[in-house]
């Protein structure tokens, strides 16, 4: 595996955030999405079936993650042709594009069948950015990090989409208990994805100060991987992303989840989101960091095993006993288990990529990863619950996904310097 030509030393913290910036406005859009599914329904899907308005509401949101996959390849694609700079730059903007235009849709009411054709055509724009952000981000600060950091550092990506989880359930929470239902419908939940934009320019800024951590190659570099040894490294990471991008995305359902199903009041169910967000804000550097003193393997293996083995039970208590302390309690023992080992995925899978093909292959990876399961995830939740009755069927969703990514855990090989036996830069 080749290093990027250049590297810095280390990044100031506000350069790490600005990187990390796009990773926390998809989260914290994809979540309060999720808090005002309903509300969002209601506005620009009227129907006399609540249900109906849920689950197109909840398609809309799934629709972004179509051109996910395109915008990995053009942009992604970019990050390595070009360099991480200007493909970050680009994905950025488009991403501002599309958060700030949400919110100002007019709703059904007063456009009429424009307003949901405007929503669906903001979530292609936001989907295609999104695809292609992560991929330029991720290897960017890989190869800034240091080599004994770079768990820690690639651990920011994930620690800022909890940051923005959190904030957006403290958001949620607050816009819940200060507003009626009926200003929750018609401006709440706008101020909530408004909140979202405030951060565009000034991230937009700060990334372009950054230094470019990469010099594009038009060749293959002497000992690369061969196709078929990459295909066999890309296949298990593509298992482990689909089932950690399963998992978060059930974990992010349980407000959902407690208010429509369990049927909890919207200001308990708002704190279950919360808690994801800060469960996983303490635990993100914790797995960056021990996976830089032991190695990645063992700091997947033991969490996610921990996790499959959890998750029928946690569900089935909250099932028989619903309330907010055993809300909370499910939800923070869940996602504790799953960040110990998601963002330790992250490293694992940038780190088996040659620098000429890291930004495009992990961009198309996680894109895939995210629009054949996680932009299904939410969806396929309610669709379950509805048709078999059973509120125990996002656990067993989720188990089968834990299974799927246990199996990948133990294919893939050891890839940090620690445990190759690499010296600390």
């Amino acid at each position: 595996m080749s290093g990027p030509a250049t590297a810095p030393a280390g990044l100031p913290a506000r350069q790490i955030a600005a990187v990390a910036a796009g990773n926390a406005i998809e989260f914290y859009d994809f979540v309060t999405y999720a808090f005002f599914a309903v509300q969002i329904g209601r506005s620009f899907f009227p129907s006399d079936e609540p249900a109906v308005s849920l689950l197109a509401s909840l398609a809309t949101f799934g629709a972004g993650f179509l051109t996910r996959p395109l915008g990995a390849w053009v942009i992604g694609r970019m990050g390595d042709r070009r360099g991480r700079k200007p493909a970050m730059l680009l994905s950025f903007v488009l991403i501002g594009v599309a958060v700030i235009g949400l919110p100002l849709v007019p709703p059904y009411a007063s456009i009429g069948v424009a307003a949901p054709v405007l929503v669906v055509l903001l979530r292609l724009l936001q989907g295609f950015a999104l695809g292609g952000e992560v991929g330029p981000s991720t290897a960017f600060l890989m190869e800034a990090a240091p080599l004994h950091r770079r768990g820690l550092y690639i651990a920011m990506q994930a620690m800022s989409a909890d940051f923005a989880v959190l904030v957006a359930g403290l958001v949620g929470m607050a816009l819940a208990h200060l507003l009626t239902p009926a200003q929750l419908d018609a401006w709440g939940w706008r101020v909530a994805l408004g909140l979202g934009a405030v951060i565009v320019p000034f991230a937009l800024a700060m990334r372009r100060t950054l230094a470019e951590t990469h010099v594009p190659q038009l060749q293959p570099a002497a000992g690369d991987d061969s196709g078929g040894h990459r295909l066999r490294l890309a296949l298990p990471g593509l298992a482990m992303l689909a089932a950690a991008t399963t998992a978060n995305y059930v974990l992010e359902y349980m407000t959902t989840y407690a208010s429509a199903t369990l049927g909890l009041p919207e200001r308990i169910a708002l704190g279950a989101t919360a808690m994801v967000g800060l469960c996983g804000l303490c635990c993100d550097p914790l797995s960056g960091w021990l996976s830089d003193r032991f190695g990645r393997k063992p700091v997947m293996l033991v969490p996610w095993i921990v996790l499959l083995v959890t998750i029928l039970p946690a569900f089935w208590w909250l099932q028989h006993a619903p309330g907010g302390a055993v809300l909370y309690a499910v939800t923070g023992i869940l996602t504790v288990a799953s960040t110990l080992c998601t963002g330790t995925m992250l490293v694992s899978v940038t780190e088996s990529l040659p620098a000429r093909i890291r930004s495009g292959g992990f961009a198309l990876m996680y894109a895939l990863a995210i629009s054949v399961f996680g932009g299904a995830t939410q969806f396929m939740l309610a669709w379950l619950i509805r048709v078999t009755g059973n509120p125990l069927a996002p656990a067993w969703y989720m188990a089968g996904a834990a299974l799927l990514g246990l199996l990948a855990i133990v294919q893939v090989p050891e890839t940090a310097p620690v445990k190759a036996g690499a010296r600390p830069a």
